[in-house]
């Protein structure tokens, strides 16, 4: 279940020990259930929330009070099945859905487990997380890859699914034209899947110049660079409706603070619909009375839900391809996790730091 720790020879993983502080240290791993799988990991992400836990050593009401394994994003190949699985068997090469529902509660019996209160999730304390050789998973959370399907393709299922929560949150198909609000690595997957839904036009926003021509490359239809300013909201909205071309059916805010959403409020067509996706705030000043007048609804998420099938189905048939978005890529050793996280964290030119390990 992700859990474990403590001495150990073999298996090694990444150790958030402290702020800025990333160790690589042995892990002991929990028995293996009889409805569990060991897992070799060969590729793990880097997640914006993992570089927020090394900066602060939290992550919204998350607090990491204790030494805790990183990285939530990952892909690998199965090494050892329990008892009592029958669909995977060892060599398989899988995608893992990080969180570990309780399946009791009425959320998770409703279909609804993302909102689980007892979710257990990969590098979210006190959960430990994936960048190590070796993790313990349930195997219904294992999926096997497409023979044409990378392993980093694989571990990208992740954020993806992010992306495609947020689509089908919002109800984005065909006719709908669709704003997305910053053009980081959960902005861009969001593009790829609302493309991916049929949304016929999508228009991307953000303060970097680089991420826009990222954006363009990979198939926005236009890109607005706009300025970290407040009092630019009402220049910008018509810049953006202008370059939309036609009223926004649904925007996506993927950065999450009190510009954005005051954007994504004010440039939505009445009736349409604002995915808040991003948590950049955490209280935001925002005008949404007048947002209410036009009957424009506001919907969040959380996480996902049942997303890596339809991950897997679209990588297989090429319908979106992640492969652009993995900027950067580093071995598994001390020195190397140090460097991957200053990568990730500096920006730039990186979109997705990606670990291969061997």
């Amino acid at each position: 279940m992700g859990k474990g720790g403590g001495e150990g020879d073999v298996n090694m993983a990444a150790w958030l020990v402290g702020v800025n502080t990333l160790k690589v240290q042995p892990f002991k791993l929990p028995p293996l259930g009889p409805h569990d799988v060991k897992i070799n990991m060969k590729a793990v992400g880097i997640c914006g929330s993992d570089v927020h836990y090394l900066k602060t050593m939290r992550c919204a009401d998350f607090i990491v009070k204790e030494p805790m394994v990183i990285g939530h994003e990952c892909a690998g190949i199965i090494e050892e099945v329990g008892s009592e699985v029958k669909s995977l068997t060892a060599g398989d090469r899988v995608a893992l859905e990080p969180g570990i529902s309780c399946w009791r509660c009425s959320y998770c019996k409703d279909g609804s487990y993302n909102l689980c209160p007892d979710m257990k999730f990969f590098a979210t304390p006190p959960v430990h997380g994936s960048l190590a050789n070796q993790v313990v998973h349930p195997a219904d959370l294992c999926f096997k890859l497409p023979n044409n399907v990378s392993l980093e393709e694989g571990a990208m299922c992740e954020p993806l699914s992010v992306g495609i929560h947020a689509c089908r949150r919002a109800n984005v198909g065909a006719e709908t034209t669709v704003l997305i609000m910053g053009a980081g690595p959960i902005g861009l997957v969001t593009m790829l899947a609302a493309r991916a839904f049929g949304a016929p036009r999508i228009v991307i926003v953000d303060v970097d110049s680089h991420r826009l021509s990222v954006a363009k490359q990979l198939g926005a239809d236009a890109i607005v660079q706009v300025s970290t300013n407040i009092q630019d909201v009402s220049s910008e909205v018509a810049e953006i409706q202008k370059a939309v071309g036609a009223g926004v059916d649904v925007t996506f805010d993927c950065a999450g603070f009190s510009k954005t959403m005051s954007t994504a409020l004010s440039a939505t067509r009445s009736g349409g619909k604002v995915c808040l996706v991003g948590m950049g705030h955490g209280e935001m000043v925002v005008p949404l009375t007048g947002a209410a007048a036009r009957e424009v609804d506001i919907v969040g998420i959380c996480r996902y839900k049942n997303t890596w099938p339809l991950c897997l189905d679209f990588l297989r048939t090429g319908k979106i391809d992640v492969k652009p978005l993995i900027t950067h890529r580093f071995s598994f050793s001390q020195s190397e996790v140090v460097e991957a996280f200053e990568t990730s964290a500096r920006g730039g030119d990186a979109i997705k730091v990606m670990f291969n390990l061997d």
